[in-house]
């Protein structure tokens, strides 16, 4: 007899008590998710995630320590900005590091909240502190002309300026989201810690590209309605992914699925919540980030047609 049941056609309120079941019953087949913090084994220990992660933290806090010494706190990087990157920091430590990485790969709502809290959470914040400049300072006073040299070199920045842009930004950040969740690479992440190392940094290069095209990049120069659309246009593939998880009657990746049962749900549920993820919390983000657009477009929209008017009078 089949047991477990579907949650297409379930209200919010009952996927919420959902959840809440969920974590009654991992408990009870063993999977106290509490525990988890407490085992050291639980944490992540891989020197290409660690390495990364540590030196762009060295890097930031030399960099502003020296900016500040120079032009006064708050100053050269402003605080804002150091609050978004430590925020966006510690998001994307404790999606990569933490005990939530380790549940992931054995439950794959947790998967997809790892990744949700990558591409949504933690590179947006990322691109608002424009760490580069930043890091830069960080380096002998010897390296950092050569280095700006090469970064400003007519090819480089020439290639920057196209793969920045908002179409080539948000097409990138679309082929890695779509084909990193096709059943055949997302079956090899699951066995190749290679593969699972280079999904998640495709998603986070992809993610910090479309937001800094958006935010702080070429959309953002062009108007407020551009970066708009190109999130409003990423927001429904976005959300077609998780529906499509969401609803599936069958299941995408067994093996990502096969050790549900030791958390309370079945294989389906588990995939289910997993497309839920994507589909509602993930797809709140950037709503909230396109409404805000919006609200900056509509804003900047009147004086930009009073001057035009007036510039033709």
């Amino acid at each position: 007899m089949k047991t477990g049941f579907s949650i297409r056609g379930l209200a919010p309120s009952s996927c919420i008590a959902l959840l809440l079941v969920w974590s009654r019953d991992a408990s009870a087949h063993g999977g106290d998710v509490g525990e988890l913090w407490s085992t050291g084994a639980a944490w992540t220990s891989d020197l290409r995630v660690l390495i990364p992660l540590y030196a762009s933290a060295l890097l930031f806090l030399l960099g502003t320590l020296r900016l500040w010494r120079r032009a006064g706190y708050g100053r050269g990087v402003r605080r804002w900005q150091v609050a978004c990157f430590w925020s966006g920091w510690t998001v994307l430590s404790l999606a990569l590091l933490s005990p939530l990485h380790w549940l992931g790969e054995r439950l794959f709502t947790a998967h997809m909240i790892e990744h949700e809290l990558m591409m949504a959470v933690a590179a947006p914040l990322l691109v608002l502190a424009r760490p580069w400049g930043t890091m830069l300072w960080a380096l002998p006073v010897s390296w950092r002309v050569p280095i700006g040299g090469t970064i400003r070199h007519a090819w480089l920045s020439g290639g920057w300026r196209m793969a920045s842009g908002p179409f080539a930004a948000t097409l990138t950040h679309a082929v890695a989201l779509w084909a990193w969740h096709m059943p055949g690479l997302y079956d090899l992440v699951l066995v190749n810690p290679l593969a699972h190392w280079l999904q998640h940094l495709s998603f986070l290069a992809s993610a910090l590209l479309f937001w800094g095209a958006l935010l702080r990049g070429p959309a953002r120069r062009q108007g407020y309605g551009v970066a708009f659309v190109y999130l409003f246009l990423t927001s429904l593939h976005t959300g077609l992914l998780g529906v499509l998880l969401t609803v599936s009657p069958r299941l995408w990746y067994p093996g990502q699925v096969a050790a549900a049962g030791e958390w309370g749900l079945t294989p389906l549920e588990d995939q289910q919540l997993a497309g839920l993820v994507m589909w509602v919390p993930a797809g709140l983000v950037y709503t909230i980030a396109a409404l805000v657009l919006a609200c900056l477009w509509i804003r900047h929209s009147g004086p930009l047609r009073a001057r035009q008017s007036y510039a033709t009078t």
